[in-house]
């Protein structure tokens, strides 16, 4: 007898998949009801509004969301990385990556600070930000260099005297930074030393500092997570806001966007998962010439290939944690499934707003929102093109 049937639910799950315990079935349940209870009812108007509510924040950090992977003596609950796909895919079910981008924005802020930055300073920083109580944020992306992070120009240069003697003065821009209207904290990085590579720091900055200002940006998808242009005019920085060696950022951005883009593969093949359950239920309800859509064989077919796309992308996902936690860092693998799994949510988008058809072109449904943010996936975290470049270059085709 067939004890474990084939459903969607089963297909897609990751607590199945080997390696995966109970400790990331308690997981996954307890997001799911956080996510079914507190977020997927509202994001269809936090959408619309523009923003969402800050107590999100520490809602989240209350279900230990915004904790999750970081040590504990900062209020974190270390994790491996099967669990921190398995939440990120959990994430989606709400159905909005503005959602998801604004509110762990400090998991691209905190790995460089925890890593590198001085004991006092994580002391005071991280635990809010765990807590929900202040929002952290990553500002790398410039105008001109976009994922050419070694051609930035905001330039940070020495203060010899004044109150912030031995710090520095930020001059320049950032851009597309997400939380970068509402970030309480924010982690700079800027240009100290010689071109290229090798003369980029990171330095601290509050939101309060003297010099720094936002600029709100509107964009395709992405509504409700507030994304702005920053502003440095002579903006001081104290000594022990650096964090890492002088001149050593760029290494730690780089080993930074590893993680980043992992989780942008998980939240990618967690929508596509989201288009094709809500396209199911959809095939399953609306009825074309005497019968349930799903019965015409043109439609069925539809679900199969979504499903065939997302499959593998799970197992591949699994296969890169596994490997991860061995100590492997497997940047070229990182590199393509990222590319992979932002094309098979655009091609599951894309089925699923053709099934519901109309319906799928209305604003409110998860489909419809799915579908405005496909684009970003394929940017954020480094466009596919220069992804495949680094991948080309890590498997020794250079």
């Amino acid at each position: 007898m067939n004890r474990d049937p084939d459903t969607l639910a089963n297909c897609f799950d990751l607590t199945r998949s080997a390696g995966a315990t109970g400790e990331h079935r308690q997981l996954r349940d307890a997001l799911r009801r956080f996510v079914d209870g507190e977020l997927a009812p509202h994001a269809a108007a936090w959408d619309e509004a523009g923003e969402f509510p800050r107590d999100v924040y520490r809602q989240a950090a209350q279900v230990g969301l915004l904790g999750l992977g970081y040590p504990a003596e900062f209020g974190g609950t270390p994790c491996d990385t099967l669990a921190r796909i398995i939440a990120t895919i959990e994430l989606t079910r709400a159905g909005s990556g503005g959602l998801i981008a604004s509110l762990m924005s400090h998991t691209i802020m905190l790995g460089p600070l925890l890593k590198a930055g001085g004991p006092a300073l994580c002391a005071r920083i991280v635990p809010r930000i765990l807590a929900g109580e202040a929002i952290g944020a990553l500002a790398v992306t410039e105008a001109s260099g976009g994922s050419d992070v070694a051609r930035m120009t905001t330039r940070a240069t020495p203060l010899s005297e004044g109150p912030h003697a031995g710090g520095w003065r930020l001059n320049g821009s950032k851009m597309f930074i997400t939380s970068g209207m509402r970030a309480d904290h924010y982690l700079v990085a800027a240009r100290t030393g010689e071109p290229g590579a090798r003369g980029i720091s990171l330095l601290l900055v509050d939101r309060d500092a003297p010099g720094l200002s936002r600029t709100p940006l509107a964009k395709t998808g992405w509504w409700c997570s507030d994304t702005a242009a920053l502003h440095f005019d002579d903006c001081p920085v104290d000594a022990d806001r650096l964090v890492g060696p002088l001149d050593g950022g760029f290494p730690l951005i780089m080993n930074n966007f590893n993680g980043e883009r992992l989780m942008m593969a998980a939240q990618a093949i967690g929508f596509a998962i989201v288009c094709c359950e809500d396209a199911l239920a959809w095939a399953r309800e609306r009825r074309t010439f005497g019968q349930p859509l799903v019965a015409h064989q043109v439609i069925r077919h539809k679900l199969v290939r979504m499903v065939d796309a997302i499959l593998p992308v799970l197992a591949w996902l699994a296969q890169v944690a596994a490997r991860i936690e061995r100590g492997d860092a497997p940047v070229a693998e990182i590199s393509l499934v990222k590319n992979h799994a932002a094309r098979v949510m655009r091609d599951c988008a894309d089925e699923a707003v053709q099934i519901l058809g109309g319906a799928g072109y209305m604003r409110g449904t998860r489909v419809e929102r799915i579908y405005r943010e496909v684009k970003v996936m394929m940017i954020g975290g480094g466009a596919e093109e220069v992804l495949n470049d680094l991948a080309a270059r890590q498997l020794g085709m250079l």
